[in-house]
């Protein structure tokens, strides 16, 4: 089985943000990888991977990074593939990985999810992959309709919910 998805982070602590990116990949069933790296600590490492990523078959690549958030913009800047940055909540609550990682210099995008975002970002690497894979397209069309089905329950438990001036 060999992955479509990678899942950087910066450091291990990362790992309970980024869990909800690997669970939903997982219930996906799609091949996924994960890795920390970190452009300060092991540049070398990150350029090696974001270099060869494509030759081993990666098609997106979800990078998560804290504070200053380089890792991102750094994988971003050498590679073709699409590179989906997730801002995490280390300091500043989150407020300085996220403006790290969206205001990327002209040339060098990084799709930008919300802080701790580690579930859109599998989403819309998902969304992603799927342009090109009817599978994959059939199953988030699923995953989508049972985010209906959710808010549908959802109401029709607040319907048991009553006030003296509740009117529903």
């Amino acid at each position: 089985m060999k992955p479509s998805i990678s899942i950087i982070m910066g450091s291990t602590s990362d790992l309970p943000v980024m869990e909800k990116a690997a669970q939903f990949l997982n219930e996906m069933e799609i091949p996924f990888e994960m890795n920390a790296l970190s452009a300060h600590r092991t540049p070398e490492e990150v350029e090696r991977f974001a270099k060869g990523a494509r030759e081993r078959g990666i098609k997106v690549i979800i990078a998560a990074a804290g504070m200053a958030a380089h890792l991102p913009g750094v994988i971003a800047s050498m590679t073709t593939l699409p590179v989906i940055g997730v801002p995490i909540k280390a300091s500043l609550d989150g407020l300085d990985a996220l403006l790290s990682i969206v205001q990327m210099p002209p040339g060098i995008p990084v799709a930008t999810v919300g802080i701790n975002g580690a579930l859109n970002a599998a989403i819309l690497a998902l969304q992603m992959i799927a342009t090109g894979d009817d599978t994959a397209q059939m199953k988030l069309a699923a995953y989508k309709e049972s985010l209906k089905k959710k808010i549908t329950q959802a109401n029709e438990e607040l319907a048991g919910v009553t006030y003296k001036y509740k009117t529903n």
